[in-house]
C-alpha cells in the first residue's frame, strides 16, 4: 500500500515537475531579457555619467546595397555626423526583403544608443505591403529625425506621342493599360509613384517592374517602356541630355535641381507629391540622452557644407529643421503609413 501511494505521489508530482521546470525556463529567460536591458541602461547611464557616450564606433544600419541612393546619403551622413560624435558611424549593409530585414534586425538590437538605422518611404508602405511583418515601425523604434528629400520626376520615353503634363494625361486616358509603365520593383518608390500616378488619373497601366532603377531606365531609354517615375539622383543627367521626355516632378513646389520643370500638380493632378524620404531611427528603449546627443549630430550634419553640397549634386534638399527631429519624424512617418496604407491595398499589391 506504501509502495502504491508512493508510485501515485510520483505521477501526480510529473506535471507539476513540468510545470515548474517550464516555469522556471520563462522566467529565466524573462530574467535574462530585463538583465541585459539593465545592464545596457548601466552600462550607458555609467559611460554618460562619465561624458564618454560614444566611446566606440556607432552602426548605422542601411537596408540597401552599398553604392545605392539610399547607401550614398548615409555614408555621407555618417562622415559628418562622426566630426560631431567623436566616434565614427560605421555603414552596415543588410539587404534583403524590400528593407525589412534591416528594420527587424534594428528593432531587436540591444538600446545601448549603438545601433541606428536610415531607412527611406519603405519605412512607412511596409505595413500595407507587407502583411505578416515581424515588426511595427510606429511601435518599435525610437525617432531620431529626418535627413533629406529627393524628388521624383515623371519621364517618358523620347518618341512618346505627347508633350507636357496636359499631353499626357490625354495619352494616358485614350490608350490605357497600353501604356507599359516600369519601375525598379516592389516596394520601390518608383513603383509608390506609379500607383499613386495611376490612381489620381483614373486609368491602370501596364507594369513592368525591373530589378532596379538603372536597368528600368535603361529599357525607358531603349523604348521598351513607355513611362518611369524615378528619382532625381537618377534621371538629371537624362534629362539634361535630352534623352526622355520630362512631364514633371512630384513635388508640391518646383526644385532647384530643376527650376524650369513644372510640378505634376501645375499640371492638373491636385494634391500629387511622391518623394524619397530618409529617417534615422533607434531600437526602442534607446536612452532619451543617446538618441538627443545623436539627433545633435544629425542636426549638425545637416548644416555641414560638404554634406549639403553632396546632397545638391544629387539633386537632394536638405529637410526644414521641424522635420530634423525626432517629434517631426513621428508625425512624418504616421502620415505616410496612412496615405500608402490606402493607396496599396486599393491596388491590391503585396509582397507576402
Amino acid at each position: 500500500m506504501r509502495n502504491f501511494f508512493a508510485r501515485a505521489a510520483t505521477r501526480a508530482a510529473w506535471p507539476m515537475a513540468a510545470l515548474s521546470r517550464a516555469a522556471l525556463s520563462r522566467a529565466a529567460l524573462s530574467w535574462a531579457a530585463l538583465s541585459w536591458t539593465a545592464l545596457s541602461c548601466l552600462a550607458w547611464g555609467s559611460a554618460a555619467a562619465q561624458g564618454t557616450y560614444p566611446n566606440h564606433p556607432i552602426s548605422l544600419v542601411v537596408p540597401f546595397a552599398a553604392g545605392g541612393p539610399t547607401d550614398v546619403v548615409a555614408r555621407s551622413l555618417g562622415a559628418s555626423m562622426a566630426k560631431t560624435l567623436g566616434q565614427s558611424v560605421i555603414i552596415e549593409n543588410r539587404t534583403g526583403a524590400g528593407g525589412t530585414l534591416a528594420s527587424q534586425h534594428v528593432a531587436r538590437a540591444a538600446p545601448d544608443g549603438y545601433t541606428f538605422l536610415i531607412h527611406h518611404n519603405g519605412m512607412a508602405t511596409a505595413p500595407a505591403l507587407y502583411r505578416k511583418l515581424p515588426f511595427n515601425p510606429l511601435k518599435d523604434f525610437a525617432y531620431v529625425g529626418q535627413v533629406a528629400d529627393v524628388p521624383m520626376t515623371l519621364l517618358g520615353r523620347k518618341d512618346l506621342p505627347a508633350d507636357g503634363m496636359a499631353g499626357f494625361i490625354k495619352y494616358a486616358k485614350q490608350n490605357g493599360d497600353k501604356v507599359n509603365l516600369a519601375n525598379a520593383g516592389l516596394g520601390a518608390v518608383s513603383q509608390l509613384c506609379g500607383m499613386l500616378l495611376q490612381e489620381s488619373l483614373g486609368v491602370q497601366f501596364t507594369t513592368v517592374p525591373y530589378a532596379g532603377t538603372a536597368p528600368a531606365m535603361t529599357a525607358l531609354l531603349g523604348g521598351q517602356v513607355d513611362v518611369l517615375c524615378d528619382q532625381t539622383t537618377q534621371t538629371i543627367p537624362q534629362i539634361k541630355g535630352e534623352r526622355v521626355k520630362l512631364f514633371g516632378v512630384t513635388t508640391l513646389d518646383r526644385i532647384k535641381a530643376l527650376p524650369d520643370a513644372p510640378t505634376l500638380q501645375e499640371g492638373g493632378l491636385k494634391g500629387f507629391e511622391v518623394k524619397v524620404w530618409h529617417g534615422v531611427y533607434a531600437p526602442k528603449g534607446t536612452p532619451p540622452e543617446a538618441v538627443a546627443k545623436f539627433n545633435a549630430a544629425l542636426r549638425a550634419a545637416l548644416k555641414d557644407p560638404v554634406f549639403t553640397q553632396k546632397m545638391a549634386e544629387l539633386g537632394a534638399e536638405i529637410v526644414p529643421e521641424s522635420k530634423q527631429t525626432p517629434e517631426g519624424l513621428q508625425t512624418w512617418l504616421q502620415a505616410e503609413v496612412d496615405k500608402w496604407g490606402g493607396v496599396i491595398r486599393k491596388a491590391g499589391v503585396y509582397a507576402d
